[in-house]
C-alpha cells in the first residue's frame, strides 16, 4: 500500500465530478450566508461562519445543489447509460425527496411540539427541553439548489 501521492491529489483536484460537487456545496453555503447576512444585518460574524459551513435549510439547498452537480457531472463523464450515473441519479432523487418531504415535515412537527411544550411549561411549571427543529426545504430552495448544481457541473465539465 503506497498511500496517497501528489499525483493522486492532482488528479482529484482536476476531476470535474469532484470539483462540481465541491463547488456546488461551497457556492450554496456561501449564497446561504450572504442571504442570511442581508436578512439579519445585526448578526455577529461567528453566526455567519456557522451558516457558511454547517447550517441546514434555507436558500439555496446545498443538498440539492451537490446531488444535482454530481449527477450532471456523471452524465458528462461516464454517460447516462452508465451504472454510476444511474446510481447517482437515484441518490439525487432520494436526497431531493428527503429535503422536500421528510426533513421539512419533521421540522414543522418539532416546532409545533416545542410550542405546545413551552405553553405547558408556562402553565404547569414543567421542565421540558426543546427538541431540535430540523430545517427542511421549501420547493423554491430545492429548485435553486438543483439549478445551481446543474450549471456549475456543466461549467466544470465543459472546461
Amino acid at each position: 500500500m503506497s498511500g496517497i501521492t501528489i499525483d493522486d491529489l492532482s488528479k482529484l483536484f482536476s476531476n470535474p465530478v469532484f470539483l462540481s460537487g465541491l463547488f456546488a456545496w461551497f457556492s450554496a453555503q456561501f449564497l446561504k450566508a450572504v442571504i442570511e447576512a442581508v436578512r439579519f444585518r445585526n448578526r455577529r460574524n461567528r453566526g455567519l461562519l456557522v451558516t457558511l459551513i454547517w447550517t441546514t435549510g434555507g436558500m439555496p439547498s446545498s443538498h440539492s445543489s451537490v446531488v444535482s452537480a454530481l449527477t450532471t457531472a456523471m452524465a458528462f463523464v461516464v454517460g447516462i447509460s452508465s451504472p454510476l450515473f444511474i446510481l447517482t441519479l437515484f441518490f439525487a432523487i432520494l436526497t431531493v425527496r428527503d429535503a422536500l418531504g421528510v426533513r421539512r415535515s419533521t421540522g414543522v412537527q418539532a416546532r409545533v411540539l416545542n410550542q405546545v411544550m413551552a405553553d405547558l411549561n408556562d402553565k404547569l411549571g414543567t421542565n421540558y427541553k426543546s427538541v431540535k427543529e430540523v430545517n427542511g426545504h421549501k420547493a423554491p430552495e430545492v429548485l435553486v439548489g438543483i439549478l445551481l448544481g446543474f450549471f456549475l457541473a456543466v461549467a466544470f465539465c465543459s472546461l
